[in-house]
């Protein structure tokens, strides 16, 4: 009879138990919940590798050489199946998916409504701060000295504390003191700046 490793997290069954040279051996793993097949190995006496076929309907076959063989089946944890995500133009398989889930699941980007993200629009200045702002976990500056204010920062918008926490910490400047611009398109240098002086912020080191 085939000698068969006691796995870790299930187990193994084997027939025929008591094979000859040239049988067909099937090995049928049962892993525990939440568990899955990892590897399935067969050696001879010898310790060379027998070839094991998978049959793709969760067990797997052998053909018996002289002598015993050694059975092992490993387990590994499953990995559970990503919740979709709300978005109808964030498509599967896209190559900005799995960014668009991290930015959504950590809560350092919403979508421009509850379908849509809009992956193709262009990135504002306001939303650059407010995803900086989110990844500092949105402190309360409530009871702070803000500032005088933008005339076009509403400070009741998405955006508007995000501002001037950022301003606050030397993150951003506006245009002027009475201008930020939230909407304007942010260029490759502002967003440069912005990401220099919030790894300064963080007490990185940027001396390179």
């Amino acid at each position: 009879p085939p000698t068969v490793t006691e796995p870790e997290n299930g187990a193994v069954s084997v027939s025929p138990q008591r094979p000859g040279r040239g049988d067909e051996v099937t090995i049928t793993p049962k892993p525990d919940e939440g568990y899955e097949v990892d590897e399935v190995t067969v050696t001879d006496r010898n310790g060379n590798e027998v070839d094991v076929t998978g049959n793709g309907d969760g067990t797997w076959s052998f053909t018996q050489p002289a002598g015993s063989v050694t059975i092992e089946v490993t387990f590994r944890e499953t990995t559970p199946e990503p919740a979709p995500l709300p978005f109808t133009d964030v498509p599967a398989g896209a190559w900005f998916e799995d960014a668009v889930r991290y930015v959504y699941e950590n809560g350092l980007m919403n979508g421009t409504s509850d379908t849509a993200f809009q992956p193709y629009l262009t990135t504002s200045r306001g939303m650059i701060v407010t995803i900086l702002y989110r990844l500092e976990g949105s402190p309360d500056v409530s009871n702070e000295n803000l500032g005088y204010p933008f005339a076009d920062v509403d400070a009741a918008a998405y955006y508007g504390t995000a501002v001037y926490w950022a301003r606050q910490n030397g993150i951003v400047t506006g245009y002027s003191d009475e201008r930020f611009g939230p909407s304007d398109p942010i260029t490759r240098a502002q967003l440069a700046v912005m990401l220099y002086r919030y790894a300064q912020y963080k007490g990185y080191d940027v001396s390179v």
